[in-house]
């Protein structure tokens, strides 16, 4: 298959456009003289001009903006632009930036990207998928935006999200961008601010009952399936209870998973991993406190019982070794009004008070006491309640022991559990940490800490490319078990002394092709792939890695079409 641009058309497609990249024969061949200047800039040149410019830029917000721009004019040149320092872009074109691009999201608006799926299509949704122009997607991310990061309902303007994540497909592990779709399923939205907004681009009514809403899920899955037959699909920032329900209602069924379920458990556990090889001790001697008992700490729980099953360990033995605190206090068996999916580590226990989110943390006297009862040796904070672990919170933990483990994930950063500096400063030191962004080195008493950060994209990226390259039928959660020890792995034994809990991000495509060679055997293991099995497996990865260059082919006037992934 070929495809013909010409005239302005070659530089309309951002997929096809070089800008200043042309030669002199492709400029007349594609009929463009006079439209570009007179030159022929290498793509080293044109990533030059385009650092310049970022220079300029006094925010990572108004750098977001620009590189969503060059996304629009030239995805050549902005991949090649995001890998060539992956550590310092990766958290502009996400986390922490993509938060307040999310909050303004309809404020800074320029070209539409992706589809807007909305009940106003109900019972359409299958001809709307068949107005995208690429016939063969392989990932779809969907949202419909009811639980944003930390900020909650963001409606239509969630849409930076399942956009921010398929560019760390690319970005991070080399998933080939033509085939990814980001998608908002609009069900409207229950903040009113946004509903008030003359500038709001989503629905403007309240969000629907819950049979309502898999009923139109329900439809797109199936839709999915006859439109994109070998598409996965990455549920992404849906409310707590449904992305649990959801999961489960067609993780059996079709090829998809939830990275707020299992990709934050899989990173999760990978720090785990080797926060144990710092403390000298085993996953099955644990004991993990949860603060926050949503889709994210059950997501997590659940990884982890999985992988001491993999030890031997009955679920409900595992079980045992985990407590989960929410807004009502401690999760206990008899609490009325109790979710299902929290039923599991509903353990026998006296209730504890309940909790208010606009206290100061000092004043949580129920979570000292669990800490002094359960005596926990690792603490995780998925609630989104900034400061929530206070200075007694830390010495309570660190009282019990000699190097407690204290992961807060929650971001952006105001709804951060606990700060690194705090977590050494209140722990003299002894913590092993990690938080839900990327914070500075922190210096104590003459020592140099570095805080590791819990991002997702150490693991879901990697699980995509693997999913991508064996066309796998279904994603099961060993996958992100075994994702979560290829992470591990690749820390050095002096990265781990210097408190460093995964690779550096200056590493991401390695980390992640050798992570995605290692899940891609476990899905041949598994009997899931859809491909024939290779002799190497790193070799085979590599060879369905997305390089951000461009085509000599585009000389002769046609080029080829990138191949529909």
């Amino acid at each position: 298959m070929t495809t013909t641009r010409h005239g302005i058309e070659a530089l309309r497609d951002p997929s096809f456009n070089k800008s200043t990249a042309f030669t002199d024969a492709e400029k007349r061949s594609l009929g463009i003289v006079g439209l570009v200047p007179d030159v022929t800039e290498s793509i080293e040149t044109q990533v030059s001009r385009v650092l310049l410019q970022l220079k300029h830029k006094t925010t990572d917000l108004d750098r977001y903006i620009y590189l969503m721009n060059l996304l629009e004019i030239n995805e050549t040149l902005f991949y090649r632009t995001l890998m060539s320092n992956p550590a310092r872009f990766l958290e502009i074109v996400y986390d922490p930036t993509i938060a307040e691009a999310c909050l303004k999201f309809d404020h800074i608006l320029r070209r539409l990207r992706g589809m807007y799926l909305s009940m106003a299509h109900k019972g359409h949704l299958k001809e709307a998928l068949r107005n995208w122009p690429v016939k063969d997607v392989r990932f779809i991310c969907v949202t419909n935006a009811g639980r944003i990061l930390g900020l909650g309902d963001l409606g239509a303007n969630g849409m930076g999200i399942p956009i921010g994540k398929l560019q760390l497909y690319t970005a991070a592990a080399g998933v080939p961008p033509r085939g990814l779709l980001p998608i908002y399923m609009d069900t409207g939205t229950n903040n009113e601010e946004y509903l008030k907004d003359p500038l709001y681009v989503g629905l403007r009514r309240h969000r629907p009952s819950s049979e309502e809403l898999y009923a139109i899920v329900d439809e797109f899955v199936d839709a999915v399936q006859q439109v994109f037959p070998d598409c996965c699909i990455h549920f992404e920032d849906w409310t707590g209870v449904d992305a649990i329900a959801l999961l489960a209602r067609y993780r059996h069924k079709v090829c998809c998973y939830n990275d707020d379920i299992q990709g934050t458990a899989g990173v999760t556990l990978a720090g785990l991993i080797n926060a144990l090889k710092i403390t000298g001790g085993q996953l099955k001697d644990q004991r993990i406190l949860f603060l926050g008992a949503g889709s994210a700490a059950i997501g997590l729980a659940d990884l982890i019982v999985s992988a001491l099953g993999q030890q031997g360990i009955a679920n409900d033995v595992a079980r045992q070794h985990i407590r989960m605190f929410d807004t009502k206090g401690l999760v206990v068996a008899g609490r009325p009004g109790l979710p299902a999916h929290k039923l599991p580590y509903a353990h026998t226990l006296a209730p504890s008070k309940p909790f208010n989110h606009l206290d100061l943390a000092s004043e949580y006297p129920q979570i000292r006491a669990a800490i002094e009862d359960f005596k926990p040796t690792v603490l995780i904070g998925v609630s989104t309640v900034g400061k929530l672990f206070s200075r007694e919170t830390v010495e309570a933990m660190s009282a019990h022991n000699p190097r407690p483990i204290i992961f807060a994930l929650s971001n952006p950063i105001d709804r951060h559990e606990c700060l690194p500096e705090d977590a050494y400063a209140w722990s003299k030191g002894t913590v092993v940490y990690a938080g839900g962004v990327q914070f500075p080195p922190v210096h104590i008493g003459g020592q140099t800490f570095l805080p590791s950060q819990a991002n997702n994209l150490y693991i879901f990226p990697a699980v995509g490319m693997a999913i991508y390259a064996t066309n796998a039928r279904r994603v099961i959660d060993e996958m992100f078990i075994e994702a979560a020890h290829a992470v591990a792995d690749q820390v050095r034994p002096d990265q781990l002394r210097l408190g460093m809990l995964f690779p550096p991000q200056s590493d991401i495509l390695e980390v992640e092709i050798q992570t995605a060679a290692r899940v891609a055997r476990l899905v041949f293991d598994s009997g899931l792939a859809r491909v024939d099995r290779p002799t190497d497996m790193v070799a085979f990865i590599r060879e369905h890695v997305y390089t951000p260059q461009y085509s000599a082919t585009e000389a002769i006037g046609t080029r080829k079409a990138p191949r529909d992934v």
